[in-house]
């Protein structure tokens, strides 16, 4: 870690506005499973569904109490988590950085927030499984709305009670509420998931900092490529290498072998604001 890590650090004393884009990977040191693992898959009766068949707009239109059961055990796992050292330093430099740092995040788990970082600075992607919002999308200026009335300690075969199944409905149509995370038959928009927001960060930061995500997904892709091609300068912080450890070593920067509590920290101590 020590050689790359170090090369980052000259970077720190510069004045330069930095993007931050987290992924799984910082959350998993909280505890929460990450989607793709083994956690992710949800069993009914002999039948097993994967994350991408369950967290669909489509399966949800079919079988919403089957996908709501599926969220409210993840939104019970996500409630007993807590910042680990690697939000909290990420909220730490957001506090010294001020609007010379952005955070995009592809978690949903809402620990950021939980971790006291500048919430005018931070963008949720794929949005927040502690919101819901209306399955229909009427009254979009109410939406999205807290929710964190779950039944405590769930089992993953769980049923939904009569009291969850009237919380989980919207109070204006009375159709379904969802969860307020972007599903894998959706695509990016601006109201819910910053998109356009996302890429005008990336178009005024100097640096890219990439933290536990393997690349899975569009957006982020899209942001590193877009960094590399006007010049910034890209560095991941992932124990393995992944799609972004190629744009890292193409724009002169590289791959920090660490967890992202180890790397974070020692960040977040040499920042200045």
């Amino acid at each position: 870690m020590s050689d790359e890590l170090d090369r980052l650090l000259t970077h720190i004393q510069q004045p330069l506005r930095w993007l931050v884009m987290t992924g799984a990977g910082i959350s998993a040191e909280s505890g929460i499973p990450t989607f793709r693992g083994p956690e992710g898959y949800w069993t009914v009766g002999s039948r097993e569904y994967r994350p991408q068949q369950l967290a669909t707009r489509s399966m949800f239109a079919s079988q919403p109490e089957l996908v709501w059961a599926f969220y409210l055990y993840r939104i019970d796992v996500n409630r007993q988590a807590v910042p680990n050292t690697g939000h909290l330093a990420l909220a730490q430099m957001s506090h010294k950085l001020g609007d010379r740092m952005a955070l995009i995040t592809q978690n949903v788990d809402g620990l950021h927030h939980a971790a006291n970082h500048e919430p005018t600075r931070l963008w949720e992607i794929h949005g927040n499984i502690r919101y819901l919002r209306c399955f229909n999308g009427c009254r979009r200026d109410r939406w999205p709305l807290p929710f964190d009335q779950v039944e405590c300690n769930r089992v993953r075969d769980q049923a939904l009670s009569e009291r969850e199944l009237a919380l989980l409905r919207c109070p204006d149509c009375g159709g379904w509420a969802r969860p307020h995370v972007l599903w894998f038959d959706e695509y990016y928009d601006e109201p819910n998931y910053h998109c356009e927001t996302a890429l005008a960060e990336a178009s005024r930061a100097d640096i890219l900092l990439v933290v536990g995500t393997s690349g899975a997904t569009n957006l982020p892709n899209i942001v590193a490529r877009e960094m590399l091609r006007q010049g910034s300068t890209v560095w991941e912080i992932n124990p393995e290498s992944t799609v972004f450890t190629t744009l890292a070593r193409k724009s002169g920067g590289g791959l920090i072998d660490a967890t992202a509590s180890e790397a974070l920290a020692r960040i977040a101590t040499a920042v200045r604001g």
